[in-house]
């Protein structure tokens, strides 16, 4: 089968590769369309250390078990199901699991992938496949209802890509007052259409004027934007996963007494859900679609500012 894998901090294409096993209580899933996330990108700086096959957020057909032959797309931590963790209902934070594409266990950008049946969803039949490659990152933007109470919450959402766009919606299905804070003009024009109120990062006043601030930059600032805009007493929530190190004084969380959030997967029902309820809006969200020998130029236009959402298209 083809695949895409990093060793180092190279991305190379790869013509042939063994297909995967299946083992104990997995099924092989053959990928349709596979997205291109900040994750991806910062592997290739060193996050995680991960050499091997990439990817994690995708669409698929499984080939056997309970779901054969429906489109299915599927959680990342692989966990063990037997430790405390896993036991008390936080198996993503198992202590033995692998992660898609990340962690000890190889990802989507391949013709087939091996993935726990536990972890399938399957797709609705109303919601596209272009649609559907988005479950993993949605599900990761509704975790943050999870985590904090966002009602009558004022909230301000720092970036303006592709996760950006999904957290920035997630929350205004709980609140209307939502800001949306960016560098390009050209990407906060989408927001604008879809009703967000924007503001340019270069003319953000840095005063605490919001009860909730998301950080969906990619970028080590973030979090230091973050804290200068959050009133005392508020939420951080840090989205932005960078392989680089980056440095700031602490003492205004404390001093304010911030809430700092690491936020990660969340639920796939929920976001399967809003998908099929057309709650999230995704037109023309995917920018641009490579076949997967296109791999370099697939994975440096994901790293572009024009870009917003790059998959592969392994159907065709």
């Amino acid at each position: 089968m083809r695949a895409v894998s990093l060793f180092g901090s190279e991305v190379k294409f790869q013509q042939v590769v063994p297909e995967p096993t299946a083992g104990n209580g997995e099924v092989l899933v053959d990928v349709l369309l596979a997205g291109i996330c900040e994750t991806d990108l910062q592997l290739r700086n060193g996050y995680m250390r991960f050499s091997g096959i990439i990817g994690h957020e995708f669409v698929g057909v499984a080939r056997s078990g309970r779901f054969m032959g429906k489109r299915v797309v599927g959680e990342i931590n692989c966990s063990c199901q037997r430790c405390d963790w896993c036991h008390r209902g936080a198996s993503n934070h198992c202590p033995s699991r692998s992660v898609i594409g990340i962690l000890n266990r190889d990802g989507v950008f391949a013709d087939t992938v091996a993935i726990p049946e536990r972890n399938l969803h399957v797709v609705p039949d109303s919601v596209s496949n272009d649609f559907a490659v988005f479950a993993e990152p949605l599900a990761a933007a509704l975790q943050i209802h999870r985590q904090v109470d966002l009602r009558k919450k004022r909230v301000a959402v720092l970036g303006d890509g592709r996760l950006g766009m999904l957290c920035a919606q997630s929350a205004r299905l709980i609140t209307d007052e939502v800001l949306v804070v960016g560098k390009h003009s050209m990407k906060l024009e989408r927001f604008i259409k879809l009703g967000f109120s924007t503001q340019l990062l270069g003319e953000l006043t840095h005063q605490p004027s919001f009860d909730v601030v998301i950080d969906c930059t990619g970028s080590p600032t973030g979090l230091e934007t973050a804290c200068a805009i959050v009133q005392p007493l508020g939420f951080v929530i840090l989205k932005t996963t960078v392989a680089r190190e980056h440095s700031m004084s602490l003492a205004p969380l404390v001093i304010n007494e911030v809430t700092v959030v690491g936020s990660r997967c969340g639920p796939f029902a929920e976001a399967l859900s809003a998908l099929e309820s057309n709650a999230i809006d995704l037109d023309g969200l995917i920018s641009h679609r490579f076949a997967i020998d296109q791999a370099v130029e697939a994975m440096q236009t994901a790293a572009s500012h024009e870009a917003l959402k790059v998959v592969f298209d392994l159907s065709r």
